[in-house]
């Protein structure tokens, strides 16, 4: 509930060394009180003159008196709690490799089984509103899905696309920025330049460039859009595939071409030698690209009842058990 709280008033924390005091005053009391006690000769005489002691309850009042000191002194600081909503006019483009490369296992079951079954989880956890295109790129780039909230669609493609030769990561990045710009905006929206883009390409691939258009000029229409594109380089360097004729060819990952397409859009770059790791990729790139965080929420008044239920508690328990208040 109180994760990442933070305090617009922190200089006021210091007060918290009030319930330290008052616990430490509270101890040298119950201390000097034993002291009084042992001067008995015959501490037997307490069963006959007190035989039900309240014992560690004696305690419970003073302590619970504390926690609303506590909860007291917090929600004099402000505590505030950051807000996190979607981004109702999110658009992300998935663009995946459907290269012959992708038939390689060096990932269980199959690069392309992997990379299939992880985008349907992350188009599972895609919050309403919030527009997902869908890009394949072999020697060509195609667009099988515009950016559209009906995320069936995007499902369907995921899973239905064929393998072909080539690999054209340049084109399959104008392709995801042409699809983004053909979406209307709606007249209700009123452009702000200091926001963070709205848009973003999540570009996923085992191999480097091999047709179409480099790399670093598709970086550059993607840096004049404003639209960062976040790569993942997904495969081990021992992949391989069947040459056809009993053979095998190396399908190694080029990490370092995806990592600077990703730099020189403001993007980030991931790696992924697992399904799993895939997954979690997609995971932190969802929360990323399909949230915000606005102005932290100042909530001292659920600190401070927070501090009347434990203040209340307290004197409670004290009437119940010593028929005064602490």
């Amino acid at each position: 509930m109180f994760d990442d709280v933070t305090f617009l008033a922190p200089s006021r924390l210091w007060l918290l060394l009030a319930p330290v005091l008052v616990v430490g005053a509270y101890i040298a009391q119950q201390v000097r009180r034993r002291g009084y006690v042992l001067r008995f000769s015959d501490l037997s005489l307490f069963d006959e003159v007190a035989p039900d002691r309240p014992g560690w309850r004696r305690h419970l009042p003073a302590a619970v008196a504390v926690c609303a000191l506590i909860a007291t002194v917090l929600a004099f600081a402000r505590p505030a709690v950051a807000q996190t909503t979607v981004r109702k006019d999110a658009i992300v483009i998935l663009a995946i490799d459907a290269s012959r490369s992708m038939e390689a296992d060096d990932v269980s079951p199959s690069r392309i089984s992997a990379a299939r079954e992880s985008a349907a989880a992350f188009l599972d956890n895609v919050p309403d509103g919030v527009r997902i295109g869908i890009v394949t790129f072999s020697a060509q780039a195609r667009v099988l899905v515009p950016p559209v909230d009906d995320i069936g669609y995007a499902r369907e493609a995921v899973q239905s696309f064929d393998l072909e030769e080539g690999t054209a990561i340049g084109d399959a990045v104008v392709a995801a920025l042409g699809a983004i710009d053909s979406v209307p905006t709606s007249s209700e929206e009123v452009p702000d330049p200091d926001a963070k883009p709205s848009a973003a390409v999540v570009l996923l691939s085992d191999g480097e460039n091999t047709a179409g258009l480099p790399n670093d000029e598709a970086a550059q229409a993607a840096t004049a859009a404003g639209i960062p594109v976040h790569t993942v380089a997904f495969g081990t360097d021992g992949g391989s595939i069947d040459d056809g004729m009993g053979g095998s060819i190396p399908v190694p990952v080029n990490r370092d071409a995806l990592a600077q397409l990703a730099a020189g859009t403001d993007g980030e770059s991931f790696t992924a030698k697992t399904a799993s790791e895939l997954t979690n990729v997609y995971e932190q790139l969802g929360r990323e690209l399909t949230s915000e965080t606005r102005e932290p929420r100042e909530v001292s008044d659920t600190f401070a009842g927070i501090a009347l239920v434990f203040g209340l508690l307290a004197g409670a328990g004290s009437l119940r058990w010593f028929g005064r208040l602490p």
